[in-house]
């Protein structure tokens, strides 16, 4: 029963995370990426902050040894988060989501380049595999010249914020060694509100009351997936979970053609399935090995 709560919670949060991203998809017409996460991370905080309160969490949530950890931490993840809200903006939902799937693959680079993690043969080939995928995604814009270049730099966004959402992997697994899990949560939202606000003299907007709901309530959102996504590795291993991550590839295609009329085209479903391919294998490659991540992953987002 616990592996079952885990499951359901973990696929929980990963739709909830995909819901969010269409919020955000929705209102990035109206206002730049910067304020979209400041909403994205302020209106998280009350959720965490009172999670940590329920789960008696809250002096170890508040507590840490590593403040430049975290600000540097929250620095690449709010990187991360602007580049790809402003990829959902120039790009159809199933297709931002599936290039943001580069990232457990670039993972394994920055792993081997800044960890010194050994690279064999099955990872090494689950990765070109997953770059081949990529590419595959990628085609219709690198050679269709009627698209603009709207959609090439949505692509390049979105490349840019996988990039260094597995910087911030790489950084957490680092950070975790001698933080708490809650730490982590609380300081890398509480960082990127505070940063965002930054990037306030470059365009921020008053938005009007719809769009301020879409905003709030991918705040709201986006703190709950959090809360669900960290509560399932409780009750089941990282590796028994982590193959539901692939599961908002199909969620971003419902929601995709349902609310924003956007029909995936076939590069991006044989892409989609190439990808989650390299994917599995690498999960079950790092589970034959006996790699134990399950402290790291549970503060991963799909947005930093």
């Amino acid at each position: 029963m616990s592996s079952l709560r885990g499951m359901a919670l973990k696929l929980s949060s990963v739709l909830l995370f995909v819901i969010m991203s269409a919020l955000i998809k929705a209102s990035s017409d109206v206002v730049p990426p910067g304020e979209a996460v400041f909403f994205r991370s302020f209106f998280a905080i009350p959720v965490i902050l009172c999670w940590l309160a329920l789960t008696r969490q809250l002096s170890t949530g508040l507590r840490t040894r590593n403040a430049a950890g975290h600000f540097w931490r929250g620095f690449i993840g709010i990187s991360a988060m602007a580049f790809g809200f402003a990829a959902l903006g120039l790009l159809p939902l199933p297709e931002a989501t599936v290039l943001g799937y580069a990232a457990p693959i670039m993972t394994v680079i920055f792993a081997a380049l800044l960890l010194g993690e050994k690279i064999r043969l099955v990872r090494m080939s689950a990765v070109a595999i997953g770059l081949i995928g990529v590419v595959i995604v990628m085609l219709p814009q690198l050679g269709n010249q009627a698209l603009g270049t709207a959609a090439r730099w949505g692509v390049v966004l979105a490349l840019a914020s996988a990039m260094l959402r597995a910087l911030a992997h790489v950084h957490i697994r680092k950070l975790v060694q001698h933080e708490t899990t809650s730490s982590v949560v609380f300081y890398f939202a509480l960082t990127s509100s505070c940063l965002s606000l930054l990037t306030s003299p470059f365009g921020w907007v008053m938005p009007d009351a719809a769009t301020a709901a879409q905003l709030i309530g991918a705040g709201l959102i986006g703190g709950v997936a959090q809360i669900f996504l960290t509560s399932s590795y409780r009750h089941a291993e990282a590796a028994l979970l982590a193959p539901f991550d692939y599961a908002s590839i199909l969620f971003a295609l419902i929601i995709g053609y349902t609310i924003f009329d956007e029909i995936p085209t076939v590069h991006t479903i044989v892409g989609s399935i190439v990808i989650i391919g390299a994917g599995v294998l690498i999960i079950w490659r790092e589970r034959q090995l006996g790699v134990k991540r399950g402290p790291a992953r549970s503060n991963l987002t799909p947005h930093g």
